[in-house]
């Protein structure tokens, strides 16, 4: 029979206040929990000597979790590591003084020193604070999917999709997020390449021992492919070993060929350019092991196209060979 936990209680569909509340009650049980201001909080689960830091929003969490648990709760569990689960209301890159002065409250009282191994990890907003905050814990190990580097307009100006929150100040402490990683251990930053805009924020970690892993055709919500495709537990517990690199990740992200919004996105992509047999080749690999209706239809119709363009080429051989006479000649000779 499964042993009850503190995290055993009722958190979806209730609202941020509620939640909040709910997971007070659990941080007085597993360690601690810290109000962070009106729009963060820490909480702090005790379990073994790897702490995985993790950065998320309230918002990604009741999207991703139907439980509306920490994201990276899951993992921590499975590997029997403490958890500190840091959570914004919603995106606000944490650039908060009262969150500054909890990682600094952290950093002075060596609380990251009780650890064999400190990992941190966030995506987007979220991987931009993992990146920041990992400076209060040198020799950390950073997993930062599809980050931003700032929202600083005089180096990000070319980016448009966030120009509500470019008032936020990026030049004080925590700020640049690839100068932060500078204390790191090793970094891991992915990113879709076919992204344009999240690769210009990739270009900008370019920094020694910070490695780029692509996911290419995976769009712009690469943490929700990383939980659906079950690699997510994978990649932070190779970040931590020290074992992941380009050839580990690349065998773990075979998993796509069984992943629709990948197998859509490439599709996609082969139509737009008009590879009409590589499609063919897609679409028959891919009816042959699943259930996929959009890629059965596909390859029907090409097979419908195939079959016609035989029967031309076969129509027009024949008329040619009636216009040929028994001894050779053309009918017009």
């Amino acid at each position: 029979m499964p042993t009850e936990t503190a995290w055993d209680i009722e958190l979806s569909e209730l609202d941020y206040g509620a939640w909040r509340a709910r997971l007070e009650e659990i941080g007085e049980e597993t360690g601690f929990f810290e109000p962070l201001g009106a729009r963060h909080h820490a909480l702090f689960d005790e379990r073994g000597d790897t702490l995985l830091v993790s950065f998320e929003s309230f918002a990604g969490i009741t999207a991703l979790d139907e439980k509306a648990r920490p994201i990276a709760l899951p993992v921590a569990e499975a590997e029997d590591w403490s958890l500190l689960s840091v959570v914004s209301k919603n995106d606000t890159w944490f650039r908060d003084g009262a969150v500054f002065g909890f990682f600094d409250q952290l950093t002075d009282d060596g609380f990251f020193d009780d650890f064999d191994r400190v990992v941190f990890y966030g995506a987007g907003p979220c991987g931009y604070a993992a990146a920041a905050f990992s400076v209060s814990a040198p020799g950390a190990v950073v997993v930062a999917a599809q980050p931003q580097a700032t929202l600083d307009p005089r180096l990000t100006n070319w980016d448009e999709r966030f120009t509500e929150y470019r008032r936020m100040d990026f030049t004080d402490r925590y700020g640049y997020a690839p100068d932060m990683l500078d204390a790191a251990l090793r970094a891991y930053v992915l990113v879709d390449p076919r992204e344009t805009l999240d690769a210009m924020h990739a270009a900008l970690f370019h920094r020694e021992g910070v490695t780029r892993l692509p996911m290419p055709f995976m769009g712009a919500t690469l943490q929700t492919a990383l939980i659906d495709m079950e690699l997510l537990g994978p990649v932070l517990r190779q970040a931590a070993d020290g074992t992941l690199d380009a050839l580990s990740f690349a065998r773990m992200m075979r998993a796509r060929r069984d992943y629709g919004p990948y197998l859509r996105r490439l599709l996609a992509r082969v139509e737009a350019d008009e590879r009409l047999e590589l499609t063919r080749l897609l679409c028959a690999n891919v009816a042959s092991r699943k259930s996929a209706p959009r890629f059965r239809r596909r390859l029907r119709a090409l097979r419908r196209i195939e079959t016609a363009e035989a029967e031309a080429e076969a129509g027009h051989a024949a008329e040619d060979a009636a216009d040929i006479g028994p001894d050779g000649q053309t009918a017009a000779e």
